[in-house]
């Protein structure tokens, strides 16, 4: 591979015209599919196998006009302090309200408040509830329209009226701090280069990597049923992937011109030794999110293959764009060691010879592994203790910022109906097998009344042939809540002993219901996706390393920062520590997903750390250098790099923290916090602590394993009989 890699590097290097021309055309037809794709929605949610799933698809199919899955809206109005909603004023307000939501093309349904008892007991909330017959994605801007049109004209009649409901979705802002992560690349780069140019080239073949993936993604997102959630993602990652592989080969490249080579031998050999490395760093990132798929829940299996796209575009444009890029600059790039003449080139060293930083740290974790090994162990343990309390859930209304629609409705709802009005929970009672339907329906409604946690069970509605009907049940606690989970489940456990009283089926479904199955669902997948994913990328550090106990230190150490991350996550979202610096408004059940979608990301950007790190300590130890040489050998050369990029990526992932969607700054700060512990305690620590203890035994391998394994060379190794045939060639002609 590395010999392959270098002819590639050198072409590239070569034909720089050429290789810029296809990147640029590229961007550009994305970003013109982009600009003529229409505007992407809320990913619909499909979970096959739920039961809440189920009842969905029963409700279509005995319920046709019902439209189950359609968006909702919930237009809630609160009289002026001293008056109530039953007002003639207020009345005559609200019903004028209702006939121009009734007015809408795509409306299925209004239900008055006045006629449909929705009217808080005091007399000062009241809501009128909206059914579309498309789906919130598919709702139409002009339907958008209408309904705060509508809303607005109460508002002018002196009314407090806000929106709830997926029918206007929250358009999630990332902040100035996204901006102020990029900067912080920025300066990190030009601290590691000493050159704005060389600090230039990763950010830029970063955002043309990322403004690929984006537009693709946004050109396909009414075609594939893509969110906005699904582009903010692949961006966050690819983008910090995309700045660290550039930076890895770059970096490279400067080693090779102080060592004296030619610059189109320096950026062949940059990219066949540290562009080795990018593939398989980037091909453990693609295993890790492209192995979501197996939780089958399409909504993240996209969010991980647009992700993974995004990445294989970064090693891609890294591999190709960034030899061009260094053809296109000439001797205006340095070797390694000197800066630019404007950062302070020429001046003379203090003192001259002296270790750097990483020599010195990893002389410090040779001669002392037990005590540095202990402490990050128990450090990493420290901060993983919260997780033991880990609550799952997926976020509502009730998580949104207090300066949105959603979350004022939602409170007023609160404040007039109880906190579970904002999370019903429908019950579909199926009694086509039953002998008696009507009796069944009644049944179900009186075991559920007897429920703990129950506030309201409404009557039966039956559809035409009378053979299934939908029950509402408002519970008496808030949607994210431990206790309506129970109530989900004590209603489950009741429908399997009325089914088998009445012969029929009862299931539970409704947004609450669901987003509980979800969770179920992801909890259940976890260990398996683990398993799927740390065995695959296992198995492809063992063809890397050609060592057993390297790849097994590498899953260990990942599975110590996951931990430790997902502590900080409940310490923060959960607990609500250090809540008011991070502007978490409301504390609650961390988002299902969560767990694992850290795993699948945190482990894809844990390798590509253990593969430039010890990438290079295995190339000194090939060489002939001692186990414990190695180890110094490698950070000497990778500290700086490694360092930097886990910063750039820190800050990159820190950037979305300031999004006002609480799962994006829920994942943002988790995957910042997750890199941090990674890189500066579990690579830069534990790792070449248990190198040294482990010794010439850490690249032990079975000979007949060392047969078997393809020679993938990512040492370069190969290169060094390239060039040696070169030369003989060379003193023959």
């Amino acid at each position: 591979m590395a010999t392959f890699l270098y002819k590639l590097g050198r072409l590239a290097f070569r034909r720089r015209h050429f290789v810029a021309l296809i990147w640029v055309a590229l961007l550009t037809l994305a970003g013109v599919g982009a600009a003529s794709a229409p505007a992407a929605g809320n990913t619909s949610f499909s979970i096959p196998g739920t039961e809440a799933q189920k009842a969905f698809d029963l409700l279509e199919q005995r319920f046709p006009g019902m439209s189950a899955d359609g968006a909702t809206a919930r237009v809630v109005f609160k009289a002026p302090k001293g008056e109530k909603m039953t007002d003639a004023v207020n009345k005559a307000t609200v019903e004028k309200t209702v006939t121009q939501l009734r007015s809408g093309s795509e409306v299925a349904s209004v239900a008055d408040p006045y006629t449909g008892h929705a009217v808080s007991k005091n007399g000062t909330i009241a809501y009128a509830s909206v059914k579309y017959e498309v789906s919130g994605m598919e709702l139409a801007d002009s339907s958008k329209d209408a309904l705060t049109d509508a809303v607005q004209d109460a508002r002018d009649a002196g009314l407090t009226v806000e929106i709830g409901g997926d029918a206007l979705s929250a358009t999630p802002e990332t902040g100035s701090s996204e901006i102020i992560g990029i900067a912080v690349a920025a300066v990190v780069l030009v601290i590691t280069f000493g050159s704005l140019l060389a600090a230039g080239f990763p950010l830029l073949t970063a955002i043309i990597g990322v403004g690929i993936g984006v537009s693709a993604i946004t050109a396909l997102a009414s075609a594939l049923d893509l969110g906005t959630t699904t582009s903010t993602l692949a961006s966050m990652i690819g983008l910090a992937v995309g700045i660290d592989y550039a930076l890895f080969i770059v970096s490279r490249y400067r080693a090779e011109l102080a060592e004296g080579r030619e610059r189109e031998d320096a950026a062949g050999r940059a990219v066949g030794t540290a562009g080795s490395a990018v593939v398989f760093a980037g091909l453990t990132v693609v295993i890790a999110l492209v192995g979501l798929s197996v939780v089958n829940i399409p909504m993240l299996t996209k969010m991980g293959i647009a992700a993974a796209g995004t990445v294989a575009i970064a090693v891609l444009i890294a591999l190709t764009m960034i030899p061009a890029l260094l053809g296109y600059a000439g001797r205006r790039i340095k070797p390694a060691g000197q800066k630019s003449r404007l950062l302070g080139g020429g001046r003379t060293p203090r003192k001259p010879g002296r270790p750097n930083m990483g020599t010195r740290w990893a002389s410090f974790v040779v001669r002392r592994p037990v005590a540095v090994l202990l402490l990050g162990v128990l450090g990493l343990g420290a901060a993983a203790v919260p997780a033991a309390s880990l609550e799952l859930g997926l976020p509502d209304d009730g998580s949104q910022p207090t300066s949105t629609t959603q979350r004022r409705a939602y409170d007023l709802l609160s404040e007039g109906f109880g906190p579970g009005f904002n999370g019903p929970l429908m019950i579909v009672v199926d009694a086509k097998g039953s002998a008696d339907p009507k009796a069944a329906f009644a049944e179900v409604g009186d075991e559920i009344k007897g429920l703990k946690d129950v506030v309201t069970v409404t009557p039966a509605t039956p559809n035409k042939a009378g053979d299934t009907a939908t029950i509402t049940v408002v519970p008496d606690s808030k949607p994210s809540s431990t206790t309506t989970e129970d109530l989900v489940h004590a209603i489950r456990d009741k429908g399997a002993d009325i089914a088998r009283k009445t012969d029929s089926q009862v299931l539970v479904t409704g947004s609450t219901a669901m987003n509980i199955d979800v969770s179920q669902k992801l909890n259940d997948a976890l260990l398996p996706y683990l398993a799927l994913v740390v065995g695959l990328a296992f198995l492809l550090l063992i063809v890397v390393f050609r060592s057993i106990l390297v790849p097994l230190k590498a899953a260990l150490g990942f599975l110590l920062s996951v931990m430790a991350a997902l502590g900080a996550v409940v310490a923060v979202f959960q607990w609500g520590w250090l809540s008011g610096l991070m502007n978490v408004e409301e504390t609650g059940p961390v988002m299902s997903m969560m767990p694992i979608f850290m795993v699948g990301v945190v482990f894809g950007l844990a390798m590509d750390y253990e593969v430039f790190l010890v990438t290079r300590m295995r190339e000194a130890y090939v060489h002939g250098e001692k186990p414990s040489q190695a180890v110094v050998t490698g950070f000497k050369h990778g500290a700086r790099v490694v360092t930097a990029a886990a910063v750039i990526m820190i800050a990159v992932f820190s950037g979305f923290i300031g999004s006002s969607e609480s799962m994006v700054k829920m994942i943002g700060f988790g995957l910042a916090i997750a890199v941090f512990f990674d890189a500066f305690l579990v690579r830069m620590a534990i790792v070449p602590a248990v190198l040294a203890l482990l010794g010439k035994r850490a690249w032990w391998l079975p000979k007949w394993l060392d047969r078997a394994l393809p020679n993938v060379d990512v040492e370069g190794e190969g290169l060094r009989a390239h060039a040696a045939e070169e030369e003989k060639e060379l003193v023959r002609a």
